[in-house]
């Protein structure tokens, strides 16, 4: 048997409903079929239904399913790299669709780029199960996975990053780096948003001089759930986003947060007196540029309880 040249991988928990449609986006790959291998990693704590499921697409040559009892993303991650037999392997979640050249085309920037290349990501364009609210400011898309730094394939700028429905690396990147950190990542059924499993992997590659790529024709199409699409989970997700980096760098986040508080009560003045209290954390509006200054108010806050207001002085 050949040695496959890229693994793509869907780490799954109890998403059986789209599941099937990731799974065929990965089947249909241009590739063919010998050269490419697909992981599929079910966290879902049903063992009976996992194999039942799997049986579906057990005609597959490529595919093999592996059901994982210890939950976490993170974890399934690490079992998937562990399992790879590729020299590169990629990651997409299981409410998205790969495009049939994702992995041909992931392929060409690791070629293109050299051995210096240990981490390549691609855009990840939306599959909107409702309108885009219009209070869903264009800086917050990120929160969404959508990704769109446009121009053609480059090593990725300081600003740039790329997201984890899209992303793949070398595989002895991951094994060297001491792979996804477990104390990071979502588990279940995604109640908890921790984050910044692959943000940390990636920083440590790139601390020890591997190179990430961005490959714009790489693309996976993501579902953006109406779920998602709620004022309320905006907040939950800033929120989420503060405890997970603080749990990554928690020295620099609570240094950090003491110039949140001139920043938070700039932003409570700008309210209407009656909610300049708790509750403009929750004030209702349409306007896409307060919408956005409100989750960042509420990142803030919850770094600065994180940090105890250690630092912050009263006027």
């Amino acid at each position: 048997m050949s040695t496959p040249d890229i693994a793509l991988c869907i780490c799954t928990y109890n998403r059986y409903d789209l599941l099937p449609g990731a799974i065929r986006s990965a089947v249909e790959q241009s590739l063919p079929a010998d050269r490419y291998e697909i992981l599929v990693i079910d966290n879902s704590p049903d063992r009976n239904r996992a194999a039942a499921f799997a049986e579906k697409f057990a005609t597959a040559p490529n595919l093999r399913y592996i059901h994982e009892k210890t939950p976490g993303l993170s974890n399934a991650r690490n079992v998937a790299a562990s399992q790879a037999r590729a020299p590169v392997i990629a990651f997409m979640d299981d409410d998205a669709l790969a495009d049939p050249e994702w992995a041909a085309e992931l392929l060409r920037a690791y070629e293109s780029f050299g051995e210096g290349a240990m981490i390549v990501g691609g855009r990840v364009d939306p599959i909107w199960a409702s309108p885009r609210p219009d209070w869903v400011h264009e800086s917050m898309l990120g929160s969404l996975s959508i990704v769109n730094w446009g121009g053609e394939a480059r090593v990725a700028g300081p600003d740039e990053w790329v997201a984890g429905t899209n992303i793949s690396f070398r595989t002895s990147a991951i094994r060297d780096n001491g792979g996804f950190p477990l104390n990071l990542g979502r588990i279940g059924s995604g109640s908890a948003l921790l984050s910044n499993e692959e943000i940390k992997l990636v920083e440590r590659i790139r601390e020890s001089g591997g190179q990430l790529i961005y490959a714009p024709r790489a693309v996976v199409n993501h579902l953006v759930d109406v779920r998602r699409l709620r004022r309320d989970w905006f907040r939950k997700r800033a929120a989420w986003q503060a405890l997970s980096d603080f749990m990554m760098n928690p020295d620099g986040q609570a240094a950090e947060a003491r110039g949140h508080w001139p920043e938070l009560i700039k932003y409570f003045n700008a309210l209407p007196p009656h909610e300049r209290t708790i509750r403009g954390l929750l004030h209702p509006t349409d306007d896409p540029d307060l919408f956005h200054w409100q989750t960042g108010a509420v990142y803030m806050m919850t770094t600065l309880l994180l940090a105890g207001f250690e630092g912050v002085e009263l006027d």
